[in-house]
C-alpha cells in the first residue's frame, strides 16, 4: 500500500547498510523503513550498484547550456572544462516525497517530491570548481569505471585537481534551489541515465583480472557524457545522477571503518536512488566496481 507521503530528511550520515563486504551492488532489496523519515546524505550499499569563502565579484560570461534552458555563469576562476560553483550549502535539508516508484517506499526511490524544501540551521557558503562531465571530463566520451577511490584521488591530483568533497558535489548537483534531482523534483529516466534493467553481476568474473574486462562489457549500460541534454544541474554540470557512481570525499568518514572517507554519490544506470543527496559510505578506499567512476574538483581562484 502506498504511503501518503514521506519526509526525506537530508541530514548528515545515518548509516543504513546491508552486507558491507559485498564487492558488487545487489538489486534493490533494502530493509523496510520503520520510520517515515529517511536519511539521504547517508550510507546505502545497494547503490554501489570545503573550501569555504565569501562571495567575490569576478568578471564572467553568461552562457546557455544546450537543452537545459538555464543560463549559467561561465567559469572564470577555474581550469578549462570545469564549472565555477558559488552558493550556499544546506547541511540539514527536509524534502517531502509524495509518490514512490512502484509504491515501494522501502526502496527509497522517490517518483515525485513536493516542490520546495526547508533548510534547518545555518547554510555554508561555498566557492569551488567541478568537472562539467564525469572523468575523463569530455563531452561524448565514455566515463571510466572500475577505479578505486585511491586511484581516482591520484588521477585528480596528477591533473592539479582533487576529488570533490561530498558537500561540494551535492551543491553542484542540487543547485541553489536545492532540488532532489539535478533537473527538478520528478524522477525521470528520460532525463538521466538510470532505471535501466538490472543485470546480475558475476563477482568472481569481475574479481579475476583475466575476465574483468569482459564482465564489465557484459553488464555495461553507460552512455556518452553529456548525451542526455536534460541531465544537467542549474550550475551546468552534467550527469550527476545516474550513468556512473562517483567517488567523493566523505568529510565525516573514517579511513579505518564504515562510514568510510570514500563515499559514492549519484548512483549509476540501474534502478537505485539516483538523487543529489544520498551517499553510500560502506566501501573502503581500495574497493572498485563495474559501475564506479568519478569526477574532479578544484579550489576556485
Amino acid at each position: 500500500m502506498m504511503a501518503l507521503g514521506s519526509l526525506a530528511w537530508d541530514g548528515e550520515n545515518t548509516p543504513r547498510r546491508q552486507g558491507a563486504g559485498s564487492p558488487q551492488p545487489s538489486e534493490e532489496n533494502a530493509p523496510v523503513e520503520t520510520s517515515a523519515c529517511v536519511a539521504q546524505d547517508t550510507a546505502r550499499v545497494d547503490e554501489q550498484p570545503l573550501s569555504l569563502c565569501s562571495a567575490v565579484a569576478e568578471t564572467s560570461v553568461t552562457e546557455t547550456i544546450s537543452g537545459s534552458g538555464e543560463s549559467v555563469v561561465a567559469a572564470t576562476g577555474c581550469p578549462e572544462g570545469m564549472v565555477e560553483i558559488q552558493g550556499e550549502y544546506c547541511p540539514s535539508l527536509a524534502q517531502f516525497c509524495t509518490r514512490f516508484v512502484d509504491d515501494k517506499p522501502e526502496r527509497d526511490r522517490c517518483a515525485e517530491f513536493k516542490p520546495g524544501s526547508r533548510c534547518h540551521g545555518h547554510t555554508l557558503p561555498m566557492h569551488f570548481c567541478v568537472d562539467r562531465y564525469e572523468y575523463p571530463n569530455r563531452a561524448g566520451a565514455t566515463p571510466v569505471v572500475a577505479t578505486t577511490w585511491d586511484e581516482a584521488a591520484a588521477q585528480c591530483k596528477s591533473e592539479g585537481k582533487r576529488l570533490c568533497k561530498d558537500t561540494e558535489w551535492t551543491l553542484a548537483c542540487e543547485g541553489e534551489d536545492r532540488t532532489p534531482y539535478p533537473y527538478g523534483n520528478v524522477r525521470d529516466a528520460t532525463a538521466c541515465n538510470f532505471d535501466k534493467p538490472y543485470i546480475m553481476p558475476d563477482n568472481n568474473a569481475y574479481a579475476n583480472p583475466a575476465t574483468r574486462e569482459a564482465e564489465i562489457a557484459r553488464v555495461d549500460q553507460r552512455e556518452f557524457s553529456g548525451s542526455r541534454e536534460r541531465c544537467v544541474s542549474q550550475y551546468g554540470v552534467y550527469d550527476m545522477t545516474g550513468n556512473v557512481d562517483e567517488w567523493v570525499v566523505n568529510t565525516k568518514g573514517s579511513t579505518d571503518e564504515a562510514p568510510y572517507i570514500s563515499g559514492l554519490k549519484g548512483g549509476y544506470w540501474g534502478p537505485v536512488r539516483n538523487r543529489c543527496r544520498p551517499m553510500t559510505t560502506d566501501h573502503n578506499m581500495w574497493h572498485s566496481g563495474y559501475q564506479i567512476g568519478f569526477r574532479c574538483c578544484a579550489d576556485a581562484s
